[in-house]
């Protein structure tokens, strides 16, 4: 093949964006092929809908495969290119005068023929130097498609982390209602520590906002930071051989310490400060052995849709023998309804990280199915997102931002008022205040533990 014709051959197998052959060809939508990388950087950049670089078409598609024959022939293009540029450029070996044509993978190092026969290097792995770069190349878009993966998942995380801001903001604005209002039952002599409450949270909320925020500009930094890395990785590609194969082994402790360095997400946590006194207030309305009807119950779900976060307990294996791998969950509730007054009761959640608790309408029972709606009940429950368990509320659902309880719960039914308050037994802390809404209909005490 003369100058001209692998001139021309290889200018079809040039990608239009970075006028190199083609790194991972993909083709379009349009019938127009370019390098992966290039492409994906391009797209990542650019405006939707995603438009080919070259005629503007519209590309319905995200994601596209490999193309096998024109990854071949890129491959071949670069060895012609190789072959016809570096024949001047050949190192030769200055003990045998011959060109080091071989690389060993062993020592990182190019070796001519007689070399690669000597003791040193007899029980090492040789290949050509063309081959050996179109290797070091696969396992570079190996590495390249890892790193844009895990800045795609952090793409997710991030939003993520920024509705989770906007949560907490509200979710503040509403604690502090709940303060104020828990405050407002307080004695007047109260009034200071209420105000050193308030400022403690508004301090502890602004270095978790800031927390939130360092995040967010983190885990942006660390996207910014892999794209750099990748548009590395692609140039470095598209190196020469000689020059590709020297530095192979630290771009690889590079892309190993940008794996590394993955920014984990904040969960933000308030601090439970406690209520001089709130328990021995508390206490005055206490009433005791309040559950006295239990059932074990093999299945039940949460809705969380806001309009209806109900509770479902079902036992569809009733009669039968149980099964192993069945949870089972048991379900208590009072006897006795509340039609009027005040009234503080504890129960102790030890056993459980995962369970349900508060006040309900009169439990509907058919056979061995339990069913609680959200318009009849005020609930508090502890479930597992992402490996870390949380508190939530019903009605509408919201998360709560602190601790979880570990032992005993207090729960006050301020029937009159229309109230229903949750606390920290064992931190005499408010976890949760329901804004008053009149009752209308009797209230039972409901405890759901469920085994895990």
């Amino acid at each position: 093949m003369d100058s001209d014709e692998l001139e021309a051959f290889q200018q079809e197998l040039t990608c239009s964006i970075c006028m190199n052959c083609f790194l991972d060809p993909v083709t379009i939508d349009c019938g127009h092929s370019f390098c992966r990388p290039c492409l994906s950087l391009c797209w990542e950049e650019g405006q939707t809908p995603r438009s080919c670089p070259e005629c503007r078409g519209i590309a319905e598609r995200p994601h596209f495969k490999t193309n096998i024959v024109l990854k071949r022939l890129a491959s071949l293009a670069r060895q012609a290119r190789a072959d016809h540029d570096h024949r001047s450029e050949e190192q030769i070996c200055e003990t045998h005068q011959e060109a080091r044509g071989l690389f060993c993978e062993a020592d990182q190092t190019l070796l001519c023929g007689p070399c690669s026969e000597r003791p040193e290097h007899a029980a090492h792995s040789h290949s050509p130097i063309h081959r050996a770069a179109e290797e070091s190349r696969e396992k570079l878009l190996k590495r390249m498609g890892s790193l844009w993966k895990i800045r795609e998942e952090m793409k997710i995380i991030l939003n993520q982390e920024a509705k989770k801001t906007r949560s907490f903001k509200d979710y503040v604005a509403l604690r502090k209602e709940m303060i104020t209002a828990e405050y407002q039952r307080m004695l007047l002599l109260l009034r200071e520590e209420e105000q050193v409450h308030l400022e403690a949270l508004d301090r502890e909320a602004k270095e978790i906002c800031e927390q939130l925020k360092q995040s967010v500009l983190r885990m942006t930094q660390y996207r910014e930071h892999l794209k750099d890395i990748y548009r590395e990785l692609t140039a470095m590609c598209c190196k020469p051989d000689r020059e590709l194969l020297q530095v192979r082994k630290e771009v690889d402790s590079r892309t190993d310490l940008a794996e590394m360095q993955k920014p984990q997400p904040v969960n933000p946590e308030l601090t439970c400060w406690p209520v001089t006194g709130i328990l021995d207030m508390l206490n005055n309305f206490r009433v005791d052995n309040i559950l006295s009807q239990t059932m074990t119950i093999h299945h039940m779900s949460l809705s969380e849709d806001e309009d209806d976060a109900s509770v479902m307990f079902r036992d569809e294996h009733h009669g039968v023998s149980r099964q192993p791998q069945i949870v089972e969950s048991v379900v208590s509730w009072g006897a006795r309804a509340f039609t009027s007054g005040r009234h503080y009761w504890e129960l102790d959640v030890t056993q459980s990280s995962s369970w349900i608790l508060g006040t309900c309408k009169d439990i509907s029972i058919t056979e061995t199915n339990i069913s609680i709606y959200s318009e009849e009940a005020c609930v508090l429950f502890s479930k597992k997102v992402n490996n870390h368990y949380s508190l939530f509320t019903n009605t509408p659902p919201y998360i709560q931002y602190v601790k979880r309880p570990l032992g005993r719960i207090g729960v006050f039914l301020d029937y009159d008022n229309g109230a229903v308050s949750f606390y920290d037994v064992c931190r005499g802390s408010l976890i949760y205040s329901f804004l008053p809404s009149p009752f209308s209909f009797p209230l039972k005490p409901f405890l759901c533990l469920r085994s895990l």
